[in-house]
């Protein structure tokens, strides 16, 4: 039997919402929309787009921002329990997050070892935030990815791994390509349909633990 690996979301996934947008949202001029826009629509990289999205902010916010959304972040419902059953069945859970340090890390504290998360990175060093990609994509991946999720796949799995892949939104499509099993929510829904991608929704992690027991997904 194949050991599984579980590669999860951050934004909209494993929180209620998508951070960088209640950010943007909260501290951004109008024009951030149209950037966003453009991200969804594929128009531009999602590193080109992250990184014009931050470039709108001033780093003398950095306090503000990183105050705000650590305060109006909500875990999903059932995520203790999930990252519980996934070491109760020895089975590797890493987080690969379009998300940016400073609040991916601290909402993850004490639950997901600091190795086991990928996501961006945020300079405030210079009159704007800069944001940076340490897991930029390997040379099979020419999508601007930001934090390219299918370079972590590849990095971290091989042809024994039965390879779990939990999202929501754009950043998880090109993921969701490479996964045995998709378990989606929102938009990544909408574009596993458009593109016959088998998927699996759901609401809480609840949801998800009964999806992993169903298929009896253990080592």
């Amino acid at each position: 039997m194949k050991q599984p690996i579980i590669f999860c979301d951050f934004d909209g996934t494993i929180t209620m919402n998508d951070n960088i947008m209640a950010i943007m949202k909260e501290f951004a001029p109008p024009q951030w929309e149209a950037i966003k826009d453009q991200i969804l629509r594929q128009e531009k990289t999602i590193q080109q787009g992250v990184s014009q999205l931050f470039h709108l902010l001033p780093a003398t916010q950095k306090e503000e921002v990183i105050q705000f959304v650590l305060a109006q972040a909500e875990i999903r419902d059932g995520f203790d329990e999930f990252v519980t059953y996934t070491k109760e069945h020895h089975i590797p859970l890493y987080i690969v997050s379009g998300g940016i340090d400073f609040f991916v890390q601290p909402l993850l504290q004490g639950l997901i070892e600091e190795q086991h998360i990928y996501c961006n990175e945020a300079n405030f060093s210079g009159e704007s935030i800069a944001i940076e990609w340490p897991h930029s994509c390997d040379e099979l991946c020419s999508n601007g990815c930001g934090c390219c999720k299918p370079s972590i796949i590849r990095k971290l799995s091989d042809e024994n791994t039965y390879k779990i892949v939990i999202g929501d939104s754009i950043t998880d499509l090109q993921a969701a390509k490479l996964a045995d099993k998709v378990i989606a929510r929102d938009f990544l829904i909408e574009k596993c349909e458009e593109l016959a991608i088998p998927y699996e929704p759901f609401t809480t992690f609840h949801d998800v633990i009964h999806i992993l027991e169903k298929r009896e997904v253990h080592s």
